[in-house]
């Protein structure tokens, strides 16, 4: 609640009407188009967990001088149950932010997120030092501010706070680099998305060095430059607590020569919408989630011993890859591909089965597996109205689940032999029975 306690309490503005709606059902308050003017009905706001700013005049409040807060200020700060502050479509003087910063050391604040602001110059974060915040999750959005690298300074002022901040999410903000020093001040760091930026290849090895972000567990880095799949690998081998690691839509080539090991913490990888027409390699060896859906694949031929979900929706597999490497497998998802068929000994064997928009082939065995992995509740997803069958031509565009396969239907065999079997038995018996009665027929001739 930065600018809202600055204005409030530190320049001891009065109430005024304004733009402010709250709802108190989703506790979430939300003000339009800031201004002195408008201050009075942020008032309304303060019982609110969720208060977002959108739109408004700032820079004209920079000269005012801030005040210190007296005991009742601090101790109704510290009452408040704001939990989440959103500013957006702000430009934001630095020099400002950083004046008024301290005082979330006095709330509960612990989630701060910036959306489509342009922080103006540069702020003089001095009075930041040694300060402890409460905010363990910070946000920016499609934001404009001066380069990260040369202002380590900076960041080395805030790590009494930034080394205790949990999740960071700088998106679609255009950055190129992370500097090495400035990953090193984020030592509790659980999570950090810097998906739909600019980084590529030669910026990762620098921003993961020897001491950065050593509590990771998930990175996005979605949408971004990327291409070398080795370089990616070798890049966060140094992130020894690594278990998310989302790659997808990147453009990655696969390297010849690549022997790189990625880290043995990595459970879960997503290598989605990354053009890839075969499975790169080296896969981390204890994954338990791998997501290779939105690509070029016609086969899946790997092994790997601890999977338990494989997403391969649209790619160009004509059949479902051998279960039995992977052991530990749960949930498969293959929807939009070119499969006719299922194998049915092997996916019934799994607890959750997505196969919807597949030309399937609607014989008496692949129409009759669906319908039996239906009955068993593993199609849990899509059916029956995204399961249609592409042949034969008298099924095409009808839905798998009212192809008839009664036995009758689609193994007469089964039924004809019990009963050629039955009537060369009937046959059988008639002919013994006839033998045993013939000596009654037929009487000896009498001697006269």
């Amino acid at each position: 609640m930065t600018v809202a306690v600055l204005l409030l309490l530190g320049l001891g503005l009065l109430e005024a009407e304004g733009r402010c709606f709250f709802n108190r059902t989703q506790e979430h308050c939300v003000c339009y188009n800031l201004s002195q003017e408008s201050l009075g009905s942020i008032i309304q706001c303060l019982s609110a967990s969720v208060v977002e700013f959108r739109g408004g005049e700032l820079e004209r409040y920079v000269a005012l001088p801030s005040r210190d807060l007296d005991p009742s200020a601090i101790e109704m700060l510290g009452s408040l149950v704001i939990r989440k502050i959103i500013f957006g479509d702000l430009l934001v003087p630095e020099i400002l932010l950083a004046r008024v910063l301290r005082f979330f050391s006095y709330t509960q604040v612990q989630e701060l997120a910036f959306e489509s602001c342009i922080f103006k110059g540069r702020g003089n974060w001095d009075e930041m030092a040694g300060q402890h915040l409460p905010v363990l999750s910070l946000h920016f959005h499609n934001v404009t501010s001066a380069p990260l690298t040369g202002r380590e300074q900076d960041f080395s002022i805030l790590s009494s706070w930034l080394e205790t901040l949990q999740e960071l999410a700088v998106t679609g903000s255009h950055v190129t680099s992370l500097p090495c020093s400035i990953g090193r001040v984020f030592r509790a760091l659980r999570s950090l998305d810097v998906a739909q930026n600019s980084l590529g290849d030669e910026s990762l090895t620098p921003a993961f060095c020897k001491g950065a972000f050593p509590q990771l567990r998930v990175l996005s880095l979605q949408r971004n430059n990327l291409t070398s799949y080795h370089s990616v690998c070798e890049s966060v081998q140094l992130l020894p607590e690594l278990q998310h690691l989302d790659l997808s839509q990147n453009k990655l080539m696969a390297d010849p020569s690549s022997s790189c090991q990625w880290p043995v913490s990595l459970r879960i990888f997503n290598l989605s919408d990354t053009g890839l027409d075969e499975v790169l390699t080296p896969l981390p060896p204890s994954l338990e989630v791998l997501d290779m859906s939105c690509n070029h694949l016609c086969a899946v031929d790997i092994s790997l011993s601890s999977l338990k979900k494989l997403f391969l929706s649209q790619n160009m597999l004509q059949a479902a890859p051998s279960i039995r490497n992977y052991p530990m497998l749960d949930t498969l998802h293959l929807d939009n591909n070119l499969i006719t068929e299922l194998s049915w000994d092997e996916v019934k064997l799994l607890g959750h089965v997505q196969a919807t928009g597949n030309p399937y082939n609607c014989s008496c065995s692949g129409a009759g597996g669906l319908q039996e992995l239906a009955g068993m509740g593993h199609l849990v997803q899509g059916w029956p109205q995204d399961y249609t069958c592409h042949s034969p031509p008298q099924y095409q565009g009808r839905l798998v689940k009212d192809v008839p396969v009664s036995v009758l239907q689609c193994n007469s065999a089964v039924v004809i032999a019990p009963v050629c079997i039955a009537l060369a038995l009937l046959g059988m018996a008639g002919a013994v029975c006839l033998v045993r009665s013939r000596p009654r027929l037929v009487r000896p001739c009498r001697r006269v």
